[in-house]
């Protein structure tokens, strides 16, 4: 197998209890081939100095500074332009990989000759303790992906030489899964693998105002970045909100 270069794609932002043991766990990856490139979306803690710490020991590493907070997926856009590897994976700096992931995934992705993949995962709460599992779906199609994001972020690897580079739209939420059905929309179909290879920390609040949030969201992202009409925004909305809370209840 011929090591091609992983370019793994960071944004940061006051991840100072966090980000090291995510940057770890990509230099500890028994695939060495890769570049880190993180970029720092303004930050006001100690997040900057941890990140100079790694870029003295290990020169995978690269760091950009943003000068005012634009979001995760502006950030991780600004890290795939500067990148040079023929793969695209993506981390997020309070989520981990396990150490064999990336050999899994590349291997996979080279016999299989596909675009682009995607794995199961783990939960952790924010003590580090697994809360439950992800389990990939084996195929997903653009229709699978309009009804609900099937993807995991950290999971997911896509290969530059076949598709380019491909960016997220410039919002705040939902970018990821922007970006996944553009891919989708490329290739149309893609395979998983359902081994699992990363950790993913669930923060989320279980206020009620969140969860509103969350409905008003996926309804703009079918409206105002899918550009769907408002009847079928709402179908979809209540197809997403369908398949939320069977994963919650699983």
């Amino acid at each position: 197998m011929n090591i091609e270069l992983v370019s793994v794609i960071m944004p940061a932002y006051n991840s100072e209890y966090t980000i090291s043991r995510s940057i770890e766990s990509i230099l500890s990856q028994t695939y060495k081939n890769l570049e880190l490139l993180i970029t720092d979306d303004f930050s006001n803690d100690n997040t900057i100095n941890i990140i100079k710490k790694y870029i003295k020991i290990d020169h995978r590493v690269k760091l950009f500074q943003f000068t005012s907070n634009s979001g995760a997926g502006v950030a991780r856009n600004n890290s795939i332009k500067k990148s040079i590897g023929r793969y695209i994976a993506f981390c997020d700096s309070d989520d981990m990989w396990l150490e064999n992931k990336l050999e899994i995934q590349i291997k996979f992705l080279k016999k299989s000759q596909q675009a682009f993949t995607f794995s199961s995962y783990y939960v952790s709460d924010e003590k580090g303790k697994i809360i439950r599992k992800v389990k990939a779906p084996k195929i997903i199609n653009l229709k699978m992906l309009y009804k609900n994001n099937y993807v995991g972020c950290l999971t997911a690897i896509y290969d530059t030489k076949m598709l380019g580079k491909i960016y997220m739209p410039k919002i705040r939420k939902r970018q990821d899964w922007a970006l996944w059905i553009q891919i989708i929309k490329k290739i149309h179909q893609c395979q998983s693998i359902e081994s699992f290879t990363s950790i993913y920390m669930d923060r989320s609040s279980s206020i009620s105002s969140n969860k509103i949030s969350l409905i008003f969201d996926n309804y703009n992202f079918y409206n105002k970045v899918l550009g769907f009409n408002k009847f079928k925004s709402f179908n979809f909305m209540l197809i997403f909100i369908f398949y939320y809370l069977l994963k919650k209840i699983k």
